[in-house]
């Protein structure tokens, strides 16, 4: 190293030790906070008993329960504790409302002897008066793990039981209502399986209503909002959601103050006079990830698809136009995978860009590279089939309880497929991260410009590859508390976590190796980025956790630091800026722009999707009203598609440059995609899931969650109108879709050009 070079590293090591300290320090308090859940987590009671002695409910009911709700779709089918689909109700608000009008009922038809709608004003006020006391009084014994029930309590929760036992059956009369909540009939034809359903529903209700010991709030932190018993914002609720705004504030202001005083300017670089790429010769297994992108284009048709079958259930219930379809695609179903297969073909994506751009980096080929990365392909193929079968027999109540869970539905939101298949895609995982480490192998051992952003992007591969290792820690029969833990281990830390942090670091060494960009200050700039975005990132997973029978302090740690998530995201534009510039650094960049474009789109959505609609459900006391309703779909479809899917759908781009030689782009077909995809979300977003979404807050807000999630206020004839205002949407988004499969086909269809001696393959160029 020469002594002009010495201040540069230096200044890489001390951003390499703040990157460190920042990954041992949100872990460790994401793992204490860990610890706090499982200790403080709502007790599940060996028995249920009422005061006169009888056994209600066992722990081995409400576990099985558990394993019914899974069966059925779980969370894709209502929600409970507010994470869950949007059409049926959240069953815990559900069932708690349902409970205290029947405790009501019985009280006024015992002590006034006429039903409890009849009686005058003031004594309805003075019954609903004694309800808070009864049902937030905690009769839990620790020491014999006894919960003990009133005989009125006994009377009023057989109300909601009878009621779920005949809806989850097959009972005529509620036939109007299955239809209004998307429910096929019979979704749990086993009569002894909706028994043990009931047991797991009241337990659900019980921790949310029933207050901590020494304290004055639920287990839930007193979600849902339920007026009539007393269920409202706590204190600490209150308190920590203006914390999180003026940390935000301030995070922002001190963020817009250091830029303005360390502005450094970016290095000038001189692109070359042809394009880098074109220059580096394809090896075998480089040409191997083009299957990868048609699979990425294939589950992206199917999703899409999907998602407009799944939204036209809200408005249909159990037909597509007619069509009885839901006797064979059930709602459950179609968004299970409809979910599913977003995740699929956005991490098939990634992978694919990193077995490509893995080669290009380490300057090598390792042997049976190609053949690894054919047998990975494969073992992905197995997966998606084989889990999406699964899943259909799970949800057809075909499988046992105890092998749906491992060979079918796991029942839980973006982890959905069983545990086997669970298995294999971790095993994929790993494979995947040997190929890419023996590629990559030769160039950590360099002291080159660019180590820094091989590293960077290693050190993602790594946590990609293992951290999907998270949802393993829980199992079919795992505390529900617990549970939710460990899945947003998966789905905040490796989803929205470290695959930003690679996808960065991906994009940075492409353009460095196009001669884009000083590898150097990229390297840099990298580095800071994870450290600021993780070191908000990792600690705010606990934001998803605020009512999921969590104590007083995840809610504190995750709104102090999730919302300093949105401060990288306010500098956005200036990211979006540099990279058009790109598009216009030499002549040839110009064979870039759509890949750029979808970039700066990916910079819009973090913006207004992670950030601003993220923001908007984000503080305590914002989610306790809104957890549970459309506006979290606004969030989810902006944030997951606007952000990941463009991005994958851009790296994708990036790479069929150099895999497409010199055959023509479509470059109409794909301006249609972009502007279609991009048009056609934000019409989905601003004419149905966003008014949707806030109509159901003031709903929640002024009678509560389980009023907004009825379906008397979901089938108003205005809510329905917006809802097929969606199709407006969807219809945008699938001319995009249908643009974007047609520029690959063309693609495709075109002759292999001969190759010009002005651009013939050289070898991988060495730092």
């Amino acid at each position: 190293m020469t002594e002009s070079d010495r201040p540069r590293a230096t200044g890489h090591r001390r951003y390499w030790l703040i990157l460190v300290a920042t990954l041992l320090a949100t872990f460790s308090l994401l793992g204490f906070m860990g610890r706090e859940i499982y200790r403080q987590a709502p007790p599940i009671p060996e028995r249920i008993v009422s005061e006169s002695g009888s056994v209600l409910y066992t722990r081995d009911d409400i576990l099985q329960g558990q394993l019914v709700w899974q069966s059925t779709g779980g969370q894709q089918l209502g929600s409970v504790w507010g994470h869950g689909a949007y059409q049926a109700p959240d069953w815990t608000a559900d069932w708690l409302h349902r409970e205290a009008l029947a405790l009501l009922e019985v009280w006024a038809q015992r002590e006034q002897g006429r039903a409890f709608e009849q009686l005058a004003p003031a004594a309805r006020t003075a019954l609903e008066a004694r309800l808070p006391a009864e049902l937030r009084a905690n009769r839990y014994d620790d020491t014999t793990g006894t919960l003990t029930l009133s005989n009125d309590r006994v009377l009023a929760l057989q109300v909601p039981h009878a009621h779920y036992t005949a809806l989850f059956g097959t009972d005529p009369a509620l036939a109007p209502l299955r239809e209004a909540y998307a429910m096929q009939d019979g979704v749990v034809p086993d009569a002894a399986r909706r028994e043990k359903l009931g047991a797991f529903f009241f337990w659900t209700s019980w921790a949310a209503v029933t207050n901590r010991p020494g304290l004055a709030i639920s287990y839930t932190n007193n979600w849902p909002h339920e007026p009539l018993v007393d269920n409202r914002p706590s204190g600490a609720n209150v308190v920590w959601s203006i914390v999180s705004v003026v940390l935000l504030l301030g995070a922002i202001a001190a963020l817009v103050l250091w830029r303005a005083f360390h502005d450094e300017p970016e290095p000038h670089v001189e692109p070359p006079a042809r394009d880098p790429l074109s220059r580096i010769e394809l090896t075998p297994s480089m040409r191997a990830t083009s299957k990868y992108i048609a699979v990425v284009a294939g589950l992206f048709v199917v999703q899409v698809l999907l998602g407009a079958l799944t939204a036209h259930y809200t408005v249909e219930g159990r037909e597509f136009f007619g069509f009885p379809l839901a006797e064979i695609l059930p709602y459950s179903l179609s968004r299970t995978w409809h979910v599913q297969t977003a995740m699929f073909w956005i991490a098939t994506a990634f992978l694919a860009v990193g077995l490509f751009v893995a080669p290009i980096v380490g300057g090598h080929e390792p042997r049976f590279q190609r053949l690894g990365v054919n047998v990975l392909f494969g073992a992905l193929l197995l997966v998606v089939v084989g889990s999406l079968a699964g899943e259909y027999l799970a949800i057809h109540q075909k499988l046992e309880l105890e092998s749906s869970f491992w060979l079918g539905h796991q029942g839980y939101e973006y982890t959905d497929l069983g545990r086997v298949w669970q298995i294999g895609l971790f095993t994929g995982l790993v494979l995947w991260l040997v190929l890419m480490l023996r590629a990559l192998w030769p160039r950590l051992r360099e002291r080159a410009s660019s180590r820094s952003l091989i590293w960077m992007f290693t050190g993602a591969t790594v946590c990609i590859g293992l951290m999907y290792g998270g949802a393993f820690f829980f199992s079919a029969k795992t505390h529900l508390s617990v549970m939710e833990y460990w899945r947003w281990w998966v789905v905040h830390l490796w989803v929205e976590g470290f695959f930003e942090v690679f996808a960065t670091a991906a994009m940075a060494l492409l353009f460095a190796k196009l001669g884009l960009v000083e590898p150097r200050h990229a390297g840099r700039a990298v580095i800071a980025s994870a450290a600021l975005f993780l070191f908000a990132g990792i600690p705010g997973t606990l934001h998803h956790l605020y009512f999921s029978g969590t104590p007083v302090s995840v809610l504190a740690v995750g709104a102090t630091f999730s919302a300093l998530e949105v401060v990288p995201l306010t500098m956005l534009g200036i990211e979006a800026r540099n990279t058009l510039k790109l598009e216009r650094a030499a002549p040839w960049t110009h064979r870039y722009r759509w890949p750029l474009r979808f970039f700066v789109g990916v910079a819009f959505w973090n913006t207004v999707g992670a950030g601003l609609f993220g923001f908007l459900i984000n503080p305590p006391i914002a989610l306790y009203y809104l957890q549970g309703l459309n506006t979290t779909p606004v969030h989810a479809h902006s944030a997951l598609f606007g952000v990941y899917g463009l991005l994958a759908l851009g790296l994708c781009l990036l790479i069929l440059r150099r895999l497409s030689g010199e055959r023509t782009w479509n470059e109409r077909a794909l301006s249609l995609a972009f502007w279609g995809m991009n048009l056609g979300l934000a019409a989905m977003i601003a004419f149905s899931l966003l008014p949707i979404g806030l109509a159901q807050a003031v709903a929640s807000a002024d009678v509560g969650l389980w009023y907004a999630r009825s379906a008397d206020f979901l089938q108003q004839p205005a809510i329905i109108t917006l809802r097929w205002l969606r199709m407006l949407g969807d219809t945008i988004f699938l001319a995009g879709v249908a643009a974007f499969i047609w520029f690959l086909i063309d693609l495709v269809r075109q002759p292999r050009p001969a190759r010009s001696p002005s651009i013939a393959p050289a070898p991988m160029p060495a730092e």
